[in-house]
């Protein structure tokens, strides 16, 4: 049976004019099919296992770096001299973080504690925990500032009790004392008699209250009400606003709990978290686009007026009494200790800091935080947290250990909170983020491609058969003259 060649044609056409649809209905159908998946995968809920284990047990290892400003003159600084300090470190501990006591609520939100513990890595860092630094003693230097407005016999009487316990303006401890504490007759004596003057019962150090601790009752919403609600903080420790500022504005717990942000981030998006440790919400902005191993990601940094002053920038007067920009205030929080946060080296703080103390070099690779994070789902691919310890110091009469301390905001430590997707989870991600979705862009683009081909190439072959139809026979009109002629002779 011959093959008609014409219909084939057509029905080339119908299929090509089908495909072509199906690829134009998938241009719609498909972004539409990620957002949902990205949706049901961003809501917290036990059900999603993938997402809810990364958001559980965060399995990305995360790693805190120390650096601590080892003091070289204190003998000159009591004497009223420049402070000289060298950066040592970084001595990086293994942070494990996981969830617990998590409670879902019927209002679409999630309870939860997150405990906290550090493991030394010998290998990635500068040194031993043996090794010996020299720093202020806060008990010291910051209780002088404190004290500074008691009447002058209590200040002789708190200067004898420093001398009765030998301690001194400066101390010189190994990195794990000044790090997870160390035995102090002051301590205990002050625990004894003055029970909650300290942060901690048992021995003093900078992160003492940090390792096996939790970060406090954090309430956050699951998404499921709305998913741009996911992950920002209903209530943290059964309060919706702080107490420690003076503003409302300032006492306002934004943002999320700092682990994950709602999906669907443009670049006019900003980052807003509730930091426990700073004891206030912080907000960081957009800066630039880049790739980590092929998948798109949104650079977050700190505002140059994140610790301005409200001289420079009104709405942080809340955070006064405040000292030069570059500086956060939080003796509030601290048991009034005069402590300050800032950027590490001073960074994007006024540049007279640096003029106090000899040894700072700023930089913004070095010393500036950063958020990579991922604009379409909200995960986080690299982050790198970096802020500063300062101490307040200066001389106090009466206080005789405070020497002719001249007055300066002192660094004393810096550290840096890092980690990044990788391994598995990061093949996972670069699987459903960046290869499925190029598939489907592929797919639907080469179903329009394949369409309008197979219907030019149906429109070329049809016109072509109509063509040849039209065309007569070669040699169909050469003898009709003649068979004219027989007819007529037969007629006759």
């Amino acid at each position: 049976m011959a093959i008609d060649k014409s219909k084939v044609a057509v029905g080339f056409m119908v299929a090509g004019t089908l495909t072509v649809i199906f690829g134009t209905i998938l241009t719609f159908v498909g972004p539409a099919i990620m957002h949902d998946q990205i949706i049901k995968n961003t809501v917290i809920d036990p059900s999603n296992e993938l997402s809810y284990t990364m958001w559980k047990d965060i399995p990305v290892p995360f790693f805190m770096s120390v650096y601590f400003f080892n003091v070289l003159n204190p003998q000159e600084i009591l004497k009223g001299e420049k402070p000289m300090v060298e950066q040592k470190g970084p001595y990086v501990y293994r942070k494990r973080c996981q969830k617990d006591n998590i409670t879902f609520h019927p209002n679409d939100t999630v309870s939860y504690k997150e405990y906290r513990t550090y493991y030394f890595e010998p290998s990635m860092s500068a040194g031993d925990e043996s090794d010996v630094v020299t720093i202020p003693n806060m008990l010291v230097l910051g209780a002088a500032v404190m004290m500074e407005k008691l009447p002058y016999a209590v200040r002789l009487m708190i200067s004898a009790t420093f001398k009765t316990f030998k301690e001194g303006p400066f101390l010189t401890k190994t990195v794990g004392e000044l790090m997870w504490g160390y035995d102090s007759g002051l301590v205990d004596f002050l625990n004894k008699y003055l029970p909650g003057m300290l942060p901690s019962s048992g021995k003093f150090g900078l992160f003492a209250e940090f390792n096996n601790s939790n970060t406090g009752l954090f309430t956050i919403f699951t998404g499921k009400d709305d998913i741009r609600n996911v992950h920002k903080v209903d209530s943290w420790n059964g309060l919706t606003e702080l107490n420690y500022w003076r503003t409302p504005q300032c006492n306002m717990i934004n943002g999320t709990a700092g682990q994950m942000w709602p999906p669907f981030m443009t670049k006019e998006t900003t980052l807003p978290f509730y930091s426990p440790d700073a004891c206030r919400s912080m907000e960081l902005v957009y800066q630039r686009p880049g790739k980590m191993k092929g998948i798109p990601y949104y650079r977050y940094v700190a505002p140059t007026t994140l610790f301005a002053n409200g001289t420079e920038y009104a709405p942080n007067e809340g955070f006064c009494p405040c000292r030069q920009s570059g500086l956060l205030n939080v003796s509030s929080c601290r048991h009034n200790s005069p402590v300050f946060i800032s950027h590490p080296h001073f960074f994007n703080a006024d540049p007279v800091l640096l003029d106090y103390v000899q040894g700072l070099h700023p930089s913004e690779d070095d010393h500036g935080l950063f958020i990579d994070i991922h604009p379409q789902t909200g995960v986080p691919l690299n982050v790198s947290i970096r802020l500063q310890l300062n101490l307040y110091m200066k001389s106090v009469s009466g206080i005789t250990e405070t020497g002719k301390i001249s007055e300066v905001v002192m660094p004393m430590i810096w550290f840096e909170e890092s980690g990044y997707i990788d391994g598995p989870i990061l093949n996972t991600f670069h699987t459903n983020l960046v290869v499925l979705p190029a598939l489907m862009e592929w797919m639907q683009y080469g179903f329009i491609a394949l369409g309008l081909a197979s219907i030019i190439i149906a429109v070329v072959v049809h016109r072509k058969l109509k063509a040849k139809d039209k065309q007569p026979v070669k040699g169909s009109h050469a003898h009709e003259p003649e068979e004219k002629y027989i007819m007529n002779n037969s007629d006759k």
